[in-house]
């Protein structure tokens, strides 16, 4: 990166590395112990070919596509318990309203309004710096759990009444989590280009957008490696009630 006033600041890196300093003699060891290993594990095989990553990939699709049905399912049963308690539960309307707000607020019942979206994506393949930025690592190019969790952070303090990551609902214990150049979120698994809806203030949302310092920098890595960041307002929007298991699972002390 050239030094003049002119250049444009670099990103901030959102990895950490800690140099060591390592003794010849135990490079070498350690390398002998890599060979051995992988000859053990190998047992004459080509690991590099091994299709148990294929399998195990699979397997996690094959899981998110049944975590996805039995969210439909249990969202169905929901409703016609509802619909089947609301013909004669005696309970008066304020208690009625009581429990509607609970719902809402909980964000097990559809949420409507105006809304704004925000939509991340990795770099385009074989993607290089724009003038005036370092050469990428392969974790420049890709979006990262922190920049999903600034963007859901950012919308909820401008003050966003709901918010869904792709096509679920969050809750209060939902947890944005990535695996490798995944999206996990509640059982269900995500591919890039990531979006997620907020219904609140445009204006509000927008602004809480562009004054988090964690989104700021994001869109350095925007600039400098063509990351994916686009944001659309709507005027109209529906958010699907979450549908998903609501119990708490809690540690306890030992006696």
């Amino acid at each position: 990166m050239s030094n003049s006033a002119d250049s444009p600041p670099g990103p901030v890196r959102r990895t950490f590395r800690h140099p060591a300093k390592v003794l010849t003699a135990a490079v070498f060891a350690l390398a002998g112990l890599i060979f051995v290993t992988s000859a053990n594990t190998a047992k004459g095989t080509n690991i590099r070919t091994d299709s148990s990553l294929l399998k195990l990939s699979d397997l996690i699709q094959e899981r998110s596509q049944k975590n996805a049905a039995l969210d439909e399912s249990a969202a169905s049963v929901r409703e016609e318990i509802d619909t089947l308690a609301q013909r004669d539960d005696g309970s008066t309307k304020a208690e009625d309203a009581k429990l509607k707000g609970l719902e809402r607020a909980a964000g097990t019942a559809k949420l409507s309004g105006r809304a704004v979206s925000v939509t991340l994506d990795d770099a385009p393949p074989n993607a290089t710096a724009s003038p005036g930025y370092p050469d990428p690592q392969p974790n420049d190019l890709v979006i990262h759990q922190q920049d999903l969790q600034a963007v859901v952070n950012a919308l909820w303090q401008g003050g966003a009444r709901g918010i869904k990551v792709m096509d679920q609902r969050l809750i209060s214990t939902s947890a944005v989590r990535c695996v490798g150049n995944t999206l996990i979120l509640q059982g269900r698994v995500y591919s890039p280009p990531y979006k997620i809806t907020a219904v609140g203030d445009p204006g509000k949302l927008e602004g809480a957008l562009d004054a988090s310092p964690a989104i700021q920098n994001y869109l350095l890595y925007v600039k400098a490696y063509g990351l994916g960041w686009k944001v659309d307002e709507y005027g109209a929007v529906t958010l699907p009630g979450y549908s998903g298991t609501v119990d708490l699972h809690y540690a306890e002390p030992v006696k």
